[in-house]
C-alpha cells in the first residue's frame, strides 16, 4: 500500500477528531454512511482512524458529508 508522509492515509484523525466532536460512535457512523451507500463497518472505521487502511474517493465524499469536514481541512493535511 502506498504511504503520504509515513501514513496509509492522511485523513484518519481528522475523521476520528469529528466523529468524536460529534459524539458519534462508529457504529453510529457506520450506519450514517450506509444511508449514503457506503458500507464501512466500525472496524473499517477503526482501521481507517489508525491509519492502518485507505480510504477510497467515494467513502471521502461521505465521510465529509456526514462528519460536516470542510474541503479547507483536508487541503491543510497536505499542505
Amino acid at each position: 500500500m502506498k504511504k503520504f508522509n509515513d501514513n496509509r492515509n492522511v485523513i484518519g484523525n481528522l475523521v476520528k477528531k469529528h466523529r468524536e466532536e460529534k459524539k458519534y460512535t462508529k457504529t453510529q457512523l457506520s450506519h450514517k454512511l450506509e444511508l449514503l451507500g457506503i458500507e464501512l463497518d466500525r472496524f473499517e472505521l477503526y482501521k481507517l482512524e489508525n491509519g492502518l487502511s485507505s480510504v477510497k474517493d467515494f467513502e471521502l465524499i461521505g465521510l465529509c458529508i456526514v462528519l460536516d469536514i470542510d474541503f479547507e481541512e483536508l487541503k491543510k493535511l497536505v499542505s
